[in-house]
């Protein structure tokens, strides 16, 4: 008796959520797309096969970047800087990972005087502490490389599958006889595939390269598995497969692009970063709202009537729509200072965290305030001696290599 309430609660609820009505046009229901004799249609729970899938490439991609990522990069000449590490510092290490990695002038001169240390000795901990969360070399091109490979292969993928298909020409053809459009054995796979991609991707984006972007592309994750997962329980299955390669047309030209400039294969990554921008623009602003979305809010109506169905789809439709403003923006600047050759570091992912030294920065932004004077420089540096001086002697290797980086910092 006390667990018939929950009971009966769940399958109100599973009742509820499954209601034909949220799914499919007036006049249809699940019955309408049950298999019947060789005749197949999405069926809901074989989205369940998805978890077990993205976990199995979680695995896949470990062991691809630690046996065949790293050690090619290591032949194609990917090395690391080396950066030198803060000194244990209970108190400094606390407020680091509690109140703020860049701490302002007052919290400054206040660690200093807890500490006993320079205000310039404390600034330069947390300089070096932040480079150390930093990721490397090639941690970003071993991700890079399996990113690359995925997007590569979704995208030869939806090619081929894609490629014979009549709506990949004519979007109108994504409506003709919708709801009841069967299920063909590529069609399914391919969803497999990309469902599978974006939920693993999902998994390890907290422990992967941190993007400036990380929230958009939390949404743009979220958005793409549940747009996914709805267009193939709900059939959509035509309009969605368009969606997903035209997607993946451009980012798997943006991945190869990282890829070449970390390789610092400076012509070829340049070049294809124009061709990524162009197909990103042409794909995003051009081709996604006056093909994809116009089929899908308005030749859609000559087929069905509206549902629920209908306008669930194109809101996240239009949610995708306004995420690719905000990265057509980022595009354009970055196309802007590659014109104008401004360019610095990992360009092609002007979303990324650079390796750039913040001591050279901050160097940069004091010469043009001209708070920049010699006898700064001279202590600065005694202070810097000081500091190398506290490092143990197994560090002295990495000293030697990194002082010309140091005293751009004093």
């Amino acid at each position: 008796m006390l667990f018939s309430v929950p009971s009966r609660m769940v399958l109100s609820l599973d009742k509820w959520f499954w209601w034909h009505e949220y799914w499919f046009p007036p006049g249809f229901t699940w019955e309408d797309i049950k298999e019947s004799g060789s005749i197949s249609y999405p069926k809901p729970r074989d989205l369940l096969h998805i978890v077990p899938y993205a976990l199995l490439l979680v695995g896949v991609r470990y062991l691809f970047q630690r046996f065949i990522a790293r050690p090619l990069g290591r032949k194609l000449g990917v090395r690391d800087k080396v950066r030198l590490n803060a000194p244990p510092n209970t108190v400094l290490e606390t407020f680091y990972a509690t109140h703020s990695k860049k701490p302002k002038e007052g919290q400054l001169i206040s660690l200093s005087k807890q500490c006993d240390l320079p205000t310039r000795k404390v600034e330069r901990w947390f300089r070096y502490r932040r480079n150390q969360d930093k990721p490397s070399l090639t941690t970003k091109f071993c991700s890079v490389s399996w990113s690359s490979l995925c997007y590569l292969i979704s995208f030869c993928t939806g090619l081929v599958v894609l490629y014979d298909k009549p709506w990949f020409w004519d979007p109108r053809e994504c409506w003709v006889g919708y709801p009841q459009q069967p299920l063909q054995r590529s069609m399914y796979w391919y969803y497999m595939m990309e469902l599978t991609f974006a939920l693993a991707l999902t998994f390890t984006m907290a422990f992967d390269v941190k993007r400036k972007d990380f929230k958009e592309q939390m949404v743009h994750h979220a958005t793409t598995i549940i747009l996914i997962s709805y267009s193939y329980c709900a059939n959509y299955l035509r309009i969605g497969s368009l969606v997903m390669l035209l997607h993946v047309s451009s980012t798997a030209l943006l991945e190869l692009t990282k890829l070449l400039h970390y390789l610092n294969w400076r012509r070829a990554s340049h070049l294809l970063f124009l061709t990524f921008s162009s197909v990103f623009l042409v794909t995003r602003l051009i081709v996604f709202p006056c093909r994809v979305l116009y089929t899908s809010l308005y030749i859609s109506m000559e087929f069905l009537q509206p549902f629920f169905g209908y306008y669930f789809m194109n809101a996240l439709l239009m949610v995708l729509q306004l995420l690719h403003i905000f990265w057509a923006s980022l595009v354009i600047h970055m196309l802007y200072k590659f014109i104008n050759g401004t360019i610095k570091n990992d360009a092609r992912s002007d979303t990324e965290e650079s390796d750039e030294s913040e001591e050279v920065q901050e160097q940069n932004n004091k010469e043009k305030n001209g708070t920049m004077h010699f006898s700064n420089v001279t202590n600065n540096c005694s202070q810097s001696n000081s500091y190398h001086s506290e490092t143990s002697q197994s560090n002295v290797a990495q000293q030697l290599t990194g002082r010309a980086h140091l005293t751009n910092g004093c």
